[in-house]
This record gives C-alpha cells, sequence and structure tokens, in this order.
C-alpha cells in the first residue's frame, strides 16, 4: 500500500514539475503575430521558476536564451529585420507561426474607435472587400482591473470579412490605407472600450501626480464610499480601471505608435481634458520606454450635447493638445452627424489618420496631412486678422460666404461674424463690435462651417481668447 502511493505521489509531482515546467505568454505573442520591423523586439512570458527559455527565429541564425526569475517571469528582446513573412519562432518545445515582421500600431480609445465595420457607412461591400492577409487584426477584450493585468484575452487573425466585420472600423481603415502605401505587413492591436474616460486609460499612480489625477481619484474614493454593499465600485470610467486591465499587460510589445478616438465622456470635464490627455500619452510612452513614439488622434465630430458650447471647448482642449510632441489631431467637422455621437463615415477618419502617419512617421513627401490649425492673430482696426499652419495649397470656403465665426469686445459677448480670405488669411469682423479683441471659430457644439483648404481637409475649431468658457444645460 504504502508503494501504490509512493507511486502516485511521485507520478502527482512529476505532472506537476512538467506542468509548472510548460512555458506561457501573453495572448498578443502567438501565432500571426506581426512584430515591429528593424526592432529590438520584446518577447516574454511566465514558467516554473528556473526554467530554461530558447528563442530561434528562422529570419536569423541567432539563438536567444535566459531563464524563468524566482516569480516566474522571463523576459528578452529579438532583433527583427525589414518587413517580410510569414517567419516561425521556435521557443523551447513550441513554435510559433505564420508570425509577420512589419508596422505595428495600437488602436484605443472609446466607443468611435470600438465602433465595427459592419455598423458603418457603406458597410456591406467594405466588409466584403476586407481581405488582407497580411494586415493582422488583434481585437482585445473589455477588462477593467485594480492592479496590473497579466495578459488580456484575445488573438491575432489575418484580415478576413469574417474577421474585420466586427474589427474596429477607424483601425481598418487606417490599416488598410498603411498597407496600400506601404506595401509591408500592418498590425493592428485593437484596445477600446465605449464610454471610457482619459483617466481610465492613465496609471493612478501616475495621476497621483497632477492635480487633475488627483481630482478624479477622489471622485472615486466618493464613489466607493456611496457604493451599496456587494457591489463593484470599480468601471471602465474610472481612474486607471483601463490602464490596469487593458494597457499594461501589452507594454512593452513592439510598436510603431498609436492612433486614440475618445473625449465624449470627458466632455464636461474641458478645463482637465488639455492636462490630462497630456499626462496620459506622457504616461503610455514612458511605460513603453522605447521612445517618443507618434500618438495620432481624432478630434470630436459636431453633436447637440445637453450642454451649451461643452463640445466645442473639448474640441478646443484637443487642438490644444498638439503642444504635445509628436502627435496630430484629425479634424471631423464636416463629416459628423449631430444627431448621432457615433458619425457612420469612419472611412476618412482612418485615411485621415493615415495622412499623418505617412507624412510625420513615414516621412512621404508631398502629402497635406491636416486641415488648417490656427495659428496667430492680428487686431486691425474694427477686423482681426487670422493666420494659419496647414494651409495647404490655399484656405478654401465650400460656399458662398464662410460661416461659423464669431468675434467679441471687451465685454467678452460674442456675436456672428463675417469672414473673409485674404491672402490665405482671415479677416474677420462684425458691425456690432466695433473694437474686437477674440475670435472664434466653430464654437458651438454641432458647427458644421465650411473652411478647408484646398486639399479638402477641414479647419479646427478655435479660440483667440483665454476666457473663461461658461457651460449651462440647454433651456
Amino acid at each position: 500500500m504504502k508503494i501504490k502511493y509512493g507511486l502516485i505521489t511521485l507520478l502527482m509531482f512529476a505532472f506537476s514539475i512538467s506542468t509548472f515546467a510548460q512555458i506561457q505568454m501573453p495572448s498578443f505573442i502567438s501565432d500571426n503575430m506581426v512584430l515591429q520591423q528593424k526592432f529590438e523586439a520584446p518577447i516574454w512570458g511566465w514558467a516554473y521558476p528556473g526554467t530554461h527559455i530558447s528563442i530561434t527565429p528562422n529570419w536569423s541564425n541567432t539563438n536567444y536564451q535566459t531563464s524563468a526569475d524566482y516569480n516566474g517571469d522571463w523576459f528578452v528582446k529579438i532583433a527583427t529585420p525589414s518587413a517580410g513573412g510569414p517567419y516561425s519562432i521556435i521557443i523551447n518545445e513550441d513554435t510559433l507561426t505564420n508570425v509577420m515582421i512589419g508596422e505595428v500600431w495600437v488602436c484605443s480609445g472609446q466607443s468611435n474607435m470600438q465602433w465595427a465595420l459592419n455598423q458603418s457607412e457603406n458597410a456591406e461591400e467594405e466588409v466584403q472587400n476586407a481581405d488582407y492577409p497580411d494586415i493582422r487584426m488583434f481585437y482585445a477584450a473589455r477588462d477593467n482591473a485594480r492592479s496590473p493585468n497579466k495578459d488580456v484575452y484575445g488573438q491575432w487573425d489575418e484580415c478576413t470579412p469574417k474577421v474585420a466585420s466586427t474589427f474596429s472600423a477607424v483601425a481598418y481603415y487606417f490599416g488598410r490605407e498603411l498597407y496600400k502605401e506601404l506595401h509591408v505587413p500592418i498590425g493592428l492591436l485593437h484596445f477600446s472600450w465605449g464610454g471610457s474616460t482619459v483617466q481610465a486609460w492613465t496609471n493612478p499612480e501616475v495621476l497621483k501626480t497632477t492635480p487633475e489625477g488627483k481630482y478624479y481619484l477622489e471622485k472615486f474614493k466618493e464613489k466607493i464610499k456611496s457604493t451599496p454593499p456587494g457591489e463593484l465600485p470599480r468601471n471602465y470610467r474610472d481612474p486607471g480601471a483601463n490602464f490596469y486591465g487593458l494597457i499594461a499587460p501589452l507594454i512593452p510589445y513592439s510598436i510603431r505608435g498609436v492612433i486614440w478616438y475618445q473625449g465624449e465622456n470627458n466632455v464636461f470635464e474641458h478645463q482637465l481634458y488639455r492636462k490630462s490627455f497630456e499626462t496620459m500619452v506622457k504616461n503610455w510612452r514612458d511605460e513603453w520606454g522605447e521612445r517618443e513614439f507618434p500618438f495620432y488622434f481624432v478630434q470630436l465630430a459636431p453633436y447637440n450635447y445637453s450642454q451649451e458650447l461643452v463640445g466645442a471647448a473639448l474640441r478646443d482642449a484637443q487642438r490644444r493638445s498638439l503642444d504635445i510632441s509628436n502627435t496630430g489631431m484629425v479634424v471631423t467637422l464636416d463629416i459628423g452627424d449631430t444627431a448621432n455621437i457615433h458619425p457612420k463615415n469612419k472611412l476618412d477618419v482612418g485615411k485621415r489618420l493615415s495622412l499623418w502617419a505617412l507624412a510625420k512617421t513615414y516621412d512621404q513627401e508631398n502629402i497635406v496631412y491636416s486641415g488648417p490649425i490656427y495659428k496667430s492673430m492680428k487686431i486691425e482696426g474694427n477686423k482681426i486678422r487670422i493666420s494659419f499652419d496647414h494651409i495647404g495649397s490655399g484656405l478654401y470656403c465650400k460656399g458662398d460666404t464662410l460661416t461659423c465665426f464669431t468675434i467679441a469686445g471687451s465685454d467678452k459677448v460674442f456675436h456672428p461674424a463675417n469672414g473673409t480670405i485674404d491672402n490665405n488669411t482671415i479677416l474677420v469682423s462684425s458691425d456690432e463690435v466695433k473694437n474686437p479683441e477674440a475670435v472664434r471659430f466653430a464654437f458651438k457644439n454641432a458647427d458644421e462651417p465650411n473652411l478647408f483648404n484646398r486639399e479638402g481637409l477641414p479647419a479646427s475649431t478655435f479660440r483667440t481668447d483665454n476666457w473663461n468658457i461658461i457651460t449651462a444645460p440647454k433651456q
């Protein structure tokens, strides 16, 4: 009997050692993945402490070796070649197959980034044509957490009509444009959550260091106090929840940059958004630790919010975020839906994001990648002259007269104004304002102005003043 039980114990021990000796990796380090080209790409995972790890990619003769530490964690960086594939990577007894080397982008934000291709404009035709095996898609299941997760649920898939149909439309169109222009494999990591806030995507430890972050953390403490017993106080809008649940597990996967579409759920806190967004961008860049990667974002579209000016003020906060290094902004004032917070035209959003990437990240020449962005003002008698960056081959009015300009004097009361294109600047005036001090443009929530450059890209909401913006519920 003792021999029998001893044998069982020995077998169980052997099975346990065998199980723990098997290595594990995050879901996004797997078959079908895309690794960033010409990069020291991190590969990591977990195993029984002391387990020897051997990694051999078939694009080189290099063998990389390491061992799991006392926590069971292991980590190496492997040098990737120029774009190509498919390749394989042998990791101990496992082999990752159909691996591509190319350009990798994180696609994140809230519902307009999450919005699926099959819900978008011209969906049936676009889904049917979404057959690009060298574009790879990873759609992370939404999960928030109170401490950093180690992994997310998801898998890499080749872009087929079935896979693309439920994938982010904005991310798909962005990736498709890059693929057509660069002719290299494209990896799209889709990590978004409808209704989420900017502070939910930021590390709470970083939020503690900023006034805006402290404000959100204090609000969360109040929420915890008022949460009934038996209910979880945390959700996808709370500080750090999505950073811990979704972004932390991904770091430091090799990426080229980020595209971002969010802001609707911070629209009533425009005065906090500029700094909160900068904190998040810096946080992600610091956590990745490799470089100041590009961060291209989408400005909110026109929409009839329940309070006056909040949408316009948030758009202006996003415009001012262009001061953050290596960022770019897509304007959507001409492709929104004032009755629907989810405009169905995602094609132009993705294309406009790709213009920023192609021009600024991939150094393609002769691309006009932005519409007019406010640069400066000069008071000239009873008029104010507005100058712009990104005028392309010239300012252009789609219509008989420019719309959505207002002007104010020292009383800070804004009146509808006339705008006239003059040598690629705009002269703004109103008979109601004899001594003007400030101009605002597209500064109502649902404004759909008609100022563009001749390449067809719309001008952004802007204001020349720094006066307090008073928002109030609609009467």
